[in-house]
């Protein structure tokens, strides 16, 4: 009943009240992304959802556009500014998120959304990562999620999965704005500092 019904009226109203409460807050970032890092303000990439349904996931950008001498993107670390670290150190960032939520592609709670290019290097356990809408934080955010390794952090998305809860979620929220608090990064926001899970399982590592 809570999976399937409840959670999703309570992503809604959560969403809702989050964007109408945050919206100074929203409008400011807009306008301090829009003059540090240029334009457009929002930085938007497709993601597997719920039941591998593609969909875009919408946050504020964080990294120039700076280009080397051929006229290709400098890499991810030399694009990433210091308002780009403030931003991603506070979960910042990741505001725009309540929308993707209010339209029912997101949850509060629930896996984080990975890259589409992932999907074919997932063994079939791990597929069920997406039997629930993927979250703005969850269990392996709380847990260390970088630290634990690629085989860690699907661990918890299934335990996720596998024991959804109410009380599991209040436990989740609590401890995401303590981590949010103490700027130690929870959310999405340094994904780009361990190695591309394609790369991981690549190497030899699928399945292991």
């Amino acid at each position: 009943m809570y999976r399937n019904h409840i959670k999703r009226w309570l992503d809604l109203l959560l969403s809702l009240c989050g964007l109408i409460v945050l919206s100074p807050v929203l409008l400011v970032l807009c306008i301090l992304v829009r003059v540090k890092l240029g334009s457009p303000i929002f930085f938007k990439q497709e993601r597997p959802g719920k039941d591998g349904k593609i969909f875009t996931l919408c946050k504020f950008r964080t990294m120039t556009d700076k280009k080397d001498d051929r006229g290709e993107l400098l890499p991810d670390e030399k694009r990433l500014t210091k308002f780009g670290r403030l931003l991603r150190s506070t979960s910042l960032d990741e505001l725009p998120e309540l929308l993707n939520i209010l339209k029912g592609d997101m949850s509060i709670i629930g896996p984080r959304p990975l890259l589409v290019r992932y999907l074919p290097w997932y063994t079939e356990e791990e597929m069920h990562r997406h039997d629930v809408r993927p979250g703005l934080t969850g269990l392996a955010q709380v847990n260390g999620r970088n630290a634990l390794g690629w085989e860690g952090r699907f661990a918890y998305d299934l335990e996720y999965v596998a024991h959804c809860s109410f009380i599991m979620d209040v436990k989740i929220i609590m401890m995401t704005v303590g981590k949010v608090l103490k700027r130690s990064g929870t959310l999405s926001g340094s994904e780009q500092t361990v190695e591309d899970f394609d790369v991981y399982r690549s190497k030899g590592s699928r399945g292991a």
